[in-house]
């Protein structure tokens, strides 16, 4: 099997796994980089898929950076500054990026440790479900490094300044119940009831009309970054193509006849 195992049910959400035992999914390798770029960017061009749910293989969701491949000469890291800097923009900093533009939702099904890198990785996803046995740490300075993967952007819009900043700087583990007192998950399950609970809100996005879920989706991500004014212009023009949608139409004609059937009643 590859690095990341994708599997598409007959309601449209595909799971995508990372599976990278030997290094306990850790993605900051140029191969793992690539494999999950190209999962994304196959959901992205496929009409039929509503939802993903990204989760790991095993007992880690990722452990994120490749600690064997972090000496000069390995992985991201050269021996010239300069060539150090490319590698992470040609590498694992184009995953952020991809999360951005994508416009299928994507829910992390957090199943143990999510860890510098893995726990930014969650962050870029839209919704976050915690197992019991997960954690979080944005520990890059107990490594003597700083977040290279967009991570100082992603944890404090999730998290606020203040808990982002004391996590960042700590590099302290934070158990599943605390992420969810900080917001960083919106709800923690028993390990056993983790993907049944990711599918589960994977569904109902899914039975929502595709071409909404889309836009919403890629409104919100846009106005996270944008003023009121123009945030109404975007939405004012995604919302002009959504009228001219079949969706709308058939979506509107079923709740008009459920209101109706409601009245008669």
């Amino acid at each position: 099997m590859g690095q990341i195992i994708s599997e598409r049910d007959a309601q449209g959400v595909t799971t995508l796994r990372l599976n990278a035992p030997d290094t306990r999914n850790a993605i900051s390798d140029q191969e793992m980089v690539e494999a999950l770029l190209h999962a994304i960017q196959v959901v992205q061009g496929d009409p039929d898929c509503r939802a993903i749910v990204l989760t790991g293989e095993g007992t880690v969701f990722s452990s994120g950076g490749n600690l064997n491949h972090m000496a000069p000469g390995q992985g991201l890291v050269d021996a010239v500054p300069a060539v150090t800097r490319q590698n992470y923009r040609s590498g694992i900093q184009r995953l952020p990026l991809a999360f951005e533009a994508l416009e299928v939702p994507v829910i992390a099904a957090v199943n143990g440790p999510a860890i510098g890198a893995g726990c930014d990785l969650a962050l870029m996803c839209d919704v976050r479900i915690a197992a019991e046995s997960a954690c979080f740490a944005e520990s890059f300075v107990r490594i003597g490094i700083v977040p290279g993967d967009g991570g100082a952007w992603l944890l404090p819009r999730v998290v606020g300044f203040a808990r982002a900043t004391e996590m960042a700087l700590t590099g302290d583990r934070i158990d599943a119940r605390t992420a969810l007192a900080y917001g960083l998950v919106s709800r923690v399950v028993p390990d056993g009831d983790l993907m049944g609970a990711a599918m589960g809100i994977a569904h109902r996005i899914a039975g929502n009309p595709p071409h909404a879920v889309r836009m919403t989706r890629r409104l919100l991500r846009q106005a996270w970054n944008r003023d009121l004014s123009s945030t109404l212009e975007l939405s004012s023009a995604m919302q002009a193509l959504a009228h001219a949608t079949d969706d709308y139409e058939q979506a509107l004609q079923t709740m008009r006849a459920r209101v109706s059937r409601r009245i008669s009643t």
